[in-house]
């Protein structure tokens, strides 16, 4: 059960919209506040003029720091942008609890195992998500809105290859920084941490609450291509949360997941393995099945050893 314990009016099932809303506006409000300052700080930190920052944003991969620049802009504005999202909304709108007293005793080494062992399986099963989402054909009439997804989807996957082609190992330590730590701490904070609980409570049903969430963290990430994909993982991040009661689980899964990606992607670029983040040409069903069943394997004893325990109920 997903802990988080509020009296407040405007967190009350009655008052859904209105918290939605103010949840939409707080988050938007924080996170272009953090990414103008880290804009505005980023010129004297790495030697980039702000229009060479501007050229990186729109595809000039030209200037020297430019990577660390994306990256300190990318961590600021957006990993710890959702972390200080949800901690503003938690603390001073909803003035909820997430009783980390209760959450932090949850984790175990057992527990991570199995998360590690839950988050490799789901990526492998992963990959055929990823190939059936980018199949996706939409009808004749829609072909325009295809064609500015294809874009898009082009124009992120460019920006992603740049973020990623570490020239060294400390900007590979700075990716896992920033991808992986950052992203998975603030996002997890952000939407299971908020988000889930809320979406439990307005739908009456975990399970509901769960995927609404997952849609949401798929659909602001604004990859059309990549969408199922994340869905799944958002929904799988839900599942160890609120089987457990402790979002140290989900965040662990979340930097897992992100982190083995950037090792990958830097092994490939090193000549070590044979890895293309591009090519969703083929897949590989026996590698997808097997992870499948290990996955709903993990996720099954994963549930048995967090029986409850005598967590709090929400406090709504």
């Amino acid at each position: 059960m997903e802990i988080y314990e509020t009296n407040s009016e405007i967190a009350k099932r009655k008052s859904w919209l209105l918290s939605l809303i103010v949840i939409v506006l707080v988050a938007i409000g924080v996170l272009i506040v953090l990414q103008v300052i880290a804009l505005a700080v980023a010129p004297f930190l790495f030697n980039i003029t702000m229009e060479e920052i501007i050229g990186l944003m729109s595809g000039d991969f030209s200037p020297q720091n430019g990577r660390m620049a994306m990256y300190f802009v990318q961590g600021i504005g957006s990993g710890i942008g959702f972390w200080v999202a949800a901690y503003v909304i938690m603390r001073f709108i909803d003035k909820a609890d997430l009783h980390w007293e209760e959450q932090l005793p949850r984790f175990n080494i057992r527990g991570a195992g199995l998360v590690f062992v839950i988050t490799i399986a789901g990526m492998l099963f992963n990959g055929i998500l990823i190939y059936w989402n980018s199949q996706l054909v939409l009808p004749d009439f829609l072909s325009g809105v295809e064609s500015w997804m294809q874009e898009m989807e082009a124009q992120l996957l460019e920006f992603t290859k740049f973020l990623t082609d570490f020239q060294s190992i400390p900007e590979l330590l700075v990716g896992v920084l920033v991808i992986g730590v950052f992203a998975g701490i603030g996002e997890e904070m952000f939407f299971r941490g908020l988000i889930q609980p809320k979406m439990h409570l307005y739908t009456g049903n975990a399970h509901a609450g769960i995927w609404l969430t997952a849609f949401i963290f798929s659909a602001i990430h604004v990859q059309f291509y990549g969408f199922i994909p994340r869905l799944f993982l958002g929904g799988m991040f839900g599942y160890l949360y609120y089987y457990s009661g402790s979002l140290t689980y989900p965040i662990l899964a979340h930097i897992v997941n992100n982190t083995f990606t950037v090792l990958m992607v830097y092994a490939s670029n090193q000549g070590m393995i044979d890895f293309d983040m591009e090519s969703t040409d083929t897949v590989s069903y026996p590698a997808a099945i097997m992870g499948l069943l290990v996955l709903l394997a993990g996720i099954f004893y994963f549930k048995k050893i967090n029986k409850p325990n005598g967590e709090l109920e929400q406090g709504f």
